[in-house]
């Protein structure tokens, strides 16, 4: 480099400026500085992007625990609702009702079918005052976290035949995956 040209470096960037000490068009005798400057590219979101539909979601909720029956014949069920945009999931939108043994089921299907995929346990049973409310909130709390887990594996989300079937449709019998 010639003794009448100097470069000058800053902070390193992605951006390399280049400034001349004239305004005329740079020459032989020109001296040339380069600066990198550091300067975020900020990209102004749009309303959708912001508050729209993501572009892949899954949202499983298990609400309103109902007991039904009397004396050895009782039972709670829970209302599973979910909404998802997946392709693999036939409805956007659904409601159905499963009791604990249908959850017991669903899991040993799971098991069967993705070897390759961890599953995680149920909210133990209970036997002494199963039907307090208490002890439904508490397995309703976690039967919910079971169902998100489950659902939010992508190898289960896309690869499964059972999920889709346990969390949207209301004639699904464990008894035709068993």
């Amino acid at each position: 480099m010639s003794s009448s040209q100097s470069t000058t470096a800053t902070a390193p960037s992605s951006r390399a400026f280049t400034s001349f000490s004239s305004s005329m068009p740079p020459s032989k005798n020109a001296t040339v500085t380069k600066s990198y400057e550091s300067r975020p590219v900020i990209k102004q979101q749009t309303f959708e992007e912001i508050y729209g539909e993501p572009e892949n979601f899954l949202e499983i909720e298990v609400r309103n625990p109902q007991t039904h029956g009397f004396g050895r014949k009782m039972f709670t069920d829970y209302e599973i609702i979910c909404r998802t945009n997946i392709p693999t999931f036939k409805l956007k939108q659904s409601s159905v009702r499963r009791r604990y043994s249908d959850f017991e089921a669903f899991k040993e299907i799971l098991e069967r079918e993705s070897t390759r995929v961890t599953i995680p346990s149920l909210p133990g049973k209970v036997f002494a005052n199963r039907f307090t409310d208490e002890v439904i909130e508490n397995r309703r709390k976690g039967i919910e976290k079971f169902l998100q887990i489950v659902a939010g594996h992508p190898l289960l989300q896309t690869g499964s035949k059972v999920l889709c079937g346990f969390v949207q449709d209301p004639s699904w019998d464990k008894h035709q995956w068993l």
